[in-house]
């Protein structure tokens, strides 16, 4: 259950933190501000592997979300803690390999049904198989690339402030009794 003091924590996960998952982070941090949601909901991210800990994110990640005047200039790739699974209410995969990852890593039943794919809040890629719902990584190729994962997780963005809303809204309810 979440209060004032325990707001609703989203995580988003990729490989190394540098691309994918600050991109959602940020993405989704804007979404729930518009929302007026950014007062009882936090979000932040990480890597699968510790490759990456300590960089910032990818410039050409940084490039892209500059065009809708998202900063990321304080943004710091970290490598997932076990402890998070207890302390987030919702974990983001942004691809098949992060799901499995998680899923495999979990303590237990409720840690693993934190977990889900990204995409699966795209109406048109909800109910698909999970191979279908990843975002890859655009390390390895162009600007172009950066662009897809953009307009993959924006896709995403209104489903799952939906979702989020609709939790928050039923944990207050909760506390109301």
């Amino acid at each position: 259950m979440n209060s004032m003091s325990s707001p609703y924590r989203v995580i988003a996960v990729c490989t190394g933190n540098i691309c994918r998952s600050p991109m959602a982070e940020l993405m989704l941090a804007a979404a729930l501000e518009r929302e007026g949601l950014d007062s009882v909901v936090t979000v932040d991210s990480a890597g699968t592997t510790g490759y990456e800990a300590g960089r910032p994110i990818d410039p050409r990640a940084a490039r892209r979300l500059s065009v809708t005047q998202l900063l990321s200039d304080k943004h710091v790739a970290r490598e997932w803690q076990p402890g998070w699974f207890r302390e987030r209410n919702l974990i983001l995969a942004l691809d098949i390999d992060h799901y499995a990852w998680l899923s495999q890593s979990a303590p237990d039943q409720e840690s693993r049904n934190k977990i889900r794919m990204l995409r699966s809040f795209d109406p048109r890629q909800a109910g698909k198989d999970l191979l279908d719902q990843g975002i890859e990584d655009p390390w390895y190729g162009g600007q172009a690339d950066f662009d897809a994962v953009w307009h993959q997780i924006h896709a995403a963005l209104p489903g799952l402030v939906n979702h989020i809303k609709g939790a928050v809204i039923k944990d207050a309810q909760l506390l109301r009794r």
